[in-house]
């Protein structure tokens, strides 16, 4: 289901995801997938604490990937 508070995309991902990186830039927390792209971070890298062979910046750097490419691809 696609999440209501996304953005909208034109199609190109690149165009989509340099869009919506520079609006959590500029916006900081009022932007709304900053939050989101955040929790699923911390949620990587507390993953990441029981996972072997996983470290910490790498798990931060998985949850916020995914969750920031499902806030510009939702579908």
């Amino acid at each position: 289901m696609a999440d209501p508070t996304g953005p909208r995309g034109t199609g190109d991902f690149l165009h989509d995801a340099r869009r919506e990186l520079a609006g959590m830039l500029e916006e900081g927390l009022d932007h709304p997938s900053t939050k989101p792209v955040l929790l699923w971070g911390a949620m990587g890298a507390a993953a990441a604490v029981v996972l072997p062979f996983v470290t910490i910046p790498l798990g931060l750097a998985a949850g916020a990937g995914y969750k920031f490419y499902k806030r510009v691809r939702p579908d």
